[in-house]
């Protein structure tokens, strides 16, 4: 009884801290009871001159590293958040208190923030692989109101502007800002360097607008990857210039489809923010899409059962023994990997669940044995990778590459795995480098049931009440106590770079998008930046969590993300975490 007491007065205490209103919480932080209030005639420096703060700013276009540009984009979206975007507290706090600091009295006001940064990006600045990029900040705040943001680089200016919105928030009044959390003292890093979400949008059409406002999320949970899974069987939603009838024909509609000015947007915009965009042509499987323009590179597109064929309508592999589909490869990566490279340093080709009866209905090949179809796979896999660092790029495969086909890859080359630990366990043994995205834990979409129908008879019995194939629902407390490196050995440890939630899009469209992935994937966003442990070397408890992400999660949609409710307001606003805990 005394051990629980002491757990919840423990718990109660970081209810109730300063370090209640970060997230990502950061790795050394000390804070004070001090009440400052900003104003928007803060003067701002950036590495010895003045910035000024402009509303709206954003970086000049094209594929080249302004320091200032992008600190300037910075300091005029987290001052635009404080200003304009910002929210007041009251479920976060005691029902009918008064908790607001009065705004008649005499005020102490933050008066300056200086911003500097020790060293100018390279040129890797839009197109870093994992760790070339120093994301760490320091940050002060004093009682005489003089705020100071120090960091290695541009983007660690950002992470650090995040961390500043997070400390004030909006007067009942609507005119006045305040902290009340002065002085304050920060130093912070990430634990991983890729810290990510996987967007399908080949499933469902996602307009530009909501891939920018995922970008905008991502960024103010200071993650830094955005892996767009852009074509897949169902749909080819990307303009090729070479091969115009791809998206002509594959995309859903006219009009649903990116062009080379949208996807030159939407890397630019993730640049500018620290996020870099990550793109995947899946294959050799996932790719039926292409035979609505070229369906002699296809086999087995769309064959009903799917099941002999494919994981999920409508089937489609590219025939692997054929010079054609090499070709049609080469021209479709000669257009569209120039246009990735400026901004990113990485190419994802995909390489899940290829089913090896497809080949049997290749002309070329007729054969569904791993033996004759290995060799095969492994020339395809060389070319392509071949091609992709041609153009300055890393590949990037899914396990079942190295995994279940026992292709050889290059050391340099990047595997996401999905299917579980014992993968991430192989293959960093293996001295791969790992990206996690543990379908138990990280995969956003499931626990929503069958998207498929059953008529009546032996299917509707055999599939009764309908569940998919990864449920339960991965909420906000199982993702946050996924560690990818759980198990491994230190040397193993370092191959893990990061990880991912994927956001795959049977049943998430536009309308479901925000709430479907905020803040669940805030929840991976602090263990990827700040550690599945504490400094103690305790795993992080969801009593000190759970506040930090409802003030999260009210600051997303403030800043006009619909991230869904974690709790009750009956809980967020009680003092007592015994009163919305289940105690034994």
């Amino acid at each position: 009884m005394q051990l629980r007491l002491a757990l919840v007065g423990a718990a109660l205490s970081s209810l109730l801290s300063p370090a209640a209103a970060i997230w990502p919480i950061p790795q050394e932080i000390t804070t004070g009871k001090d009440v400052l209030f900003i104003a928007q005639t803060l003067k701002i420096t950036y590495n010895g001159g003045s910035l000024p703060y402009t509303f709206g700013f954003s970086p000049s276009p094209g594929p080249k590293c302004n320091d200032r540009e992008i600190v300037q984009g910075g300091v005029s979206r987290a001052l635009g958040a404080i200003f304009q975007n910002n929210f007041v507290p009251w479920k976060l706090r005691p029902r009918n208190s008064n908790f607001e600091p009065d705004v008649y009295a005499d005020k102490k006001w933050v008066t300056s923030l200086s911003i500097s940064h020790a060293k100018s990006n390279s040129s890797s600045c839009y197109k870093p692989l994992a760790g070339e990029v120093d994301e760490s900040y320091t940050f002060k705040l004093t009682t005489d109101g003089e705020a100071t943001i120090e960091a290695q680089t541009a983007v660690g200016v950002l992470r650090a502007l995040e961390t500043f919105v997070q400390l004030f928030y909006q007067h009942t009044t609507g005119t006045s800002w305040y902290t009340n959390l002065a002085p304050i003292t920060i130093s912070d890093k990430p634990k991983y360097p890729h810290r990510g979400v996987l967007l399908d949008v080949a499933r469902n059409w996602y307009p530009v607008k909501d891939i920018l406002r995922t970008i905008d999320a991502l960024s103010w949970n200071k993650m830094n990857r955005l892996h767009i899974h852009v074509t897949d069987s169902q749909s080819w939603p990307l303009d090729i210039p070479a091969f115009p009838e791809l998206s002509a024909k594959g995309a859903y509609r006219k009009g649903n489809s990116y062009s080379p000015a949208d996807l030159a947007q939407i890397q630019e915009y993730g640049a500018h923010r620290g996020v870099e965009v990550i793109l995947e042509i899946d294959m050799p499987g996932h790719i039926g899409s292409v035979a609505h323009s070229f369906p002699e590179l296809i086999v087995a597109y769309n064959l009903i059962p799917y099941q002999w064929w494919c994981a999920q309508p409508p089937c489609g592999a590219f025939k692997l023994n054929n010079t054609d589909v090499d070709n049609f490869l080469e021209k479709l990566f000669d257009d569209l990997l120039p246009r990735v490279a400026p901004y990113s340093a990485y190419f994802h080709t995909g390489g899940d669940e290829l089913n090896k009866n497809d080949s049997m209905l290749d002309e070329g090949v007729r054969s569904n044995k791993t033996e004759v179809l290995q060799p095969l796979l492994q020339k395809f896999i060389d070319v392509n990778h071949r091609r992709v660092r041609k153009a300055g790029l890393t590949p990037m495969v899914w396990e079942e590459i190295p995994m279940e086909w026992n292709v050889t890859i290059g050391k340099d080359v990047v595997v996401q795995t999905w299917l579980g630990a014992e993968s991430v366990n192989t293959l960093t043994a293996q001295g791969h480098k790992v990206i996690d995205s543990n379908y138990n834990f990280w995969y956003l979409d499931c626990g929503r049931g069958q998207w498929l129908t059953f008529d009546n008879g032996a299917a509707f019995q055999q599939f009764y009440p309908f569940n998919d194939w990864c449920g339960p629902t991965k909420n906000w407390k199982l993702i946050y106590q996924h560690d990818p490196a759980a198990g491994l050995s230190k040397e193993q440890a370092k191959n893990v770079l990061g990880g991912e939630l994927a956001v795959w899009s049977e049943t998430i469209d536009p309308v479901t998008l925000d709430s479907m992935v905020w803040p669940r994937a805030s929840a991976a966003g602090e263990v990827l930046w700040s550690g599945r442990q504490d400094a103690a070397g305790q795993n992080r408890s969801q009593y000190d969590a759970s506040p930090r992400l409802l003030d999260m999660r009210e600051r997303m949609v403030a800043r006009g993300v619909g991230a869904s409710p974690i709790t009750m307001t009956f809980c967020s606003q009680s003092e007592n975490p015994e009163e919305c805990s289940y105690i034994v």
